[in-house]
């Protein structure tokens, strides 16, 4: 069947026309670098459950995309929306690519920018920049994932230094990890939490990568332990106190799932289009099929309001009014609407649909994780609730 002519997924309400010259120049060669040098190997990392993160990140920190949202150090200050855009691009390709970015720049590297000290900034943020050092965010515990208060980890003074106590679990790059950012409960100071750049070499600290996986195989995910690991008062990040620190930089994180999902949802549509469009069943094109093209239709309108959506929470966070339970809004709907999309694709593509030759059920798997991690839906529904009523019903 020819598709000469035919109306493509971006050009459906002409987003493009929403974006900058700017914008649109970086998203190409951030699509080129993942055509090119991502998505061959893909598939392959992903049936290995290995990625290889050390030779990869050094490539990434060569086009700026590293930290790209922070100013200075290394970074280049861009824009939150230019920023989602490449979280939208990488993972159009896997979720696990797009998560090595975003652990690293919104969680790690921010931890440091946001709360940490100039000689904290100066130490670590230029080499991850360059992505020549890796970083980890130690918030999750085995026993405390939403809930993030009840963490056991603790911090001790001792004399001038701290020992901490604890482990966290799936932690994204912890097993290859230079520094990981620590979060504990300090046992000095009202059991208020605290943070630490904590470098991976320090004695008492181990990490081990979690195996096993159905989900974000092209990943790297670990849990790591500390054992009466001692560090210098000036490893703490001074400026964080109490919970917002950890919970601003899962904020940032979830604006880039945000537009990530985008990515991973359309994929599998422009795989699916082009899959039906091939396809001969009953002596025709399955895309000649009625309910072919409602499916199609319905999803191509879903994955079309959730990237008008991102660009909105986009320009929001540009013009730094953004608020919690937006971000709320946009990481459950471009979520749930993403994996629903992905499900959908799978029944167009039959058999098929469940082989690697293909990325519709690779995506659906890794959305699973990602409908869980940076806030469960049910997280954000109740964060959305909170704010629309009023009334916090977490407890």
């Amino acid at each position: 069947m020819s598709t000469a002519g035919a109306t493509t997924i971006e050009s459906l309400l002409d987003l493009d026309s929403l974006l900058s010259e700017e914008d649109r120049d970086l998203r190409t060669m951030v699509r080129q670098f993942g055509e090119q040098r991502l998505r061959p190997h893909i598939a392959e990392w992903y049936e290995a459950g290995e990625v290889p993160v050390r030779e990869l990140a050094p490539e990434i920190g060569k086009l700026g995309l590293l930290g790209m949202h922070l100013t200075g150090y290394g970074c280049s200050g861009s824009s939150a929306t230019a920023y989602g855009l490449v979280c939208q691009e990488l993972e159009a390709v896997d979720s696990g690519l797009r998560s090595l970015v975003s652990v690293q720049g919104s969680l790690a590297m921010f931890a440091i920018h946001r709360w940490g000290s100039e000689e904290q900034r100066e130490q670590w943020l230029p080499g991850m920049a360059a992505g020549e050092l890796i970083g980890c965010f130690g918030l999750t515990e085995p026993d405390f994932g939403s809930n993030p208060g009840g963490m056991r980890t603790t911090a001790r003074r001792d004399g001038s230094d701290w020992i901490l106590n604890g482990s966290k679990m799936w932690i994204t790059n912890a097993s290859v990890a230079d520094v990981a950012i620590v979060w504990a409960r300090s046992q000095d100071d009202d059991r208020r939490v605290v943070g630490f750049a904590v470098p991976t070499s320090t004695p008492g600290f181990s990490a081990r990568e979690m195996t096993h996986k159905l989900s974000l195989r092209a990943s790297v995910t670990s849990e790591f332990s500390l054992d009466d690991v001692r560090v210098p008062d000036d490893a703490r990040l001074p400026e964080a106190q109490g919970l917002s620190g950890p919970l601003s930089c899962l904020s940032e994180a979830r604006f880039g799932i945000v537009f990530g999902a985008v990515g991973a949802a359309r994929d599998c549509l422009e795989a699916t289009l082009d899959y039906v469009g091939s396809r001969q069943v009953f002596d025709k094109p399955l895309a000649g099929y009625q309910l072919t093209q409602a499916k199609i239709a319905d999803m191509a309108v879903e994955l079309a309001k959730a990237q008008l959506l991102a660009l909105h929470l986009g320009r929001l966070k540009d013009e730094g009014r953004i608020r919690p339970e937006q971000v709320s809004v946009g990481k459950l709907n471009n979520v749930r609407e993403a994996i629903t999309i992905a499900r959908q694709c799978r029944t167009l593509l039959g058999a098929n649909g469940i082989t690697l030759e293909y990325p519709v059920m690779r995506h659906a798997g890794n959305l699973e994780s990602v409908l869980t991690y940076e806030g469960t839906s049910e997280v954000h529904q109740l964060v959305i609730g909170e704010a629309l009523t009023g009334v916090s019903a977490f407890r």
